[in-house]
């Protein structure tokens, strides 16, 4: 089941529950396949690698691991805190995402 989110690629968020609260980062992807996201430099796990003819010798990489699209927050780029997001029409009367704090969109 898809989750609906307004959250979108590239979008500045915060993390703020679990064990990451506080980090902030960009938004690497959406998978609203299963309602989580990709922040950069957030979720950090290791993940291992099997030896191949180009690395015989295995090892490990390390890379984000997805987080909850309810444990991210966007950031309101007047303020730099975090909002949330409403839907509303710009001046050329298509929709467009606005923070709700500041009424700034984020759609530029």
């Amino acid at each position: 089941m898809a989750v609906k989110t307004r959250l979108k690629k590239g979008d500045q968020v915060r993390v703020i529950a679990g064990k990451h609260k506080g980090l902030e980062g960009e938004i690497l992807a959406v998978h609203r396949d299963i309602g989580r996201v990709l922040v950069e430099n957030v979720g950090m796990i290791k993940k291992a690698l099997r030896p191949t003819q180009e690395n015989p010798r295995g090892g490990f990489r390390e890379q984000e691991a997805p987080i909850h699209v309810s444990n991210v927050q966007v950031l309101d780029p007047q303020s730099g805190e975090p909002t949330r997001i409403r839907v509303g029409t710009g001046e050329d009367g298509r929709k467009q995402r606005i923070a709700a704090k500041s009424g700034v969109s984020l759609d530029d």
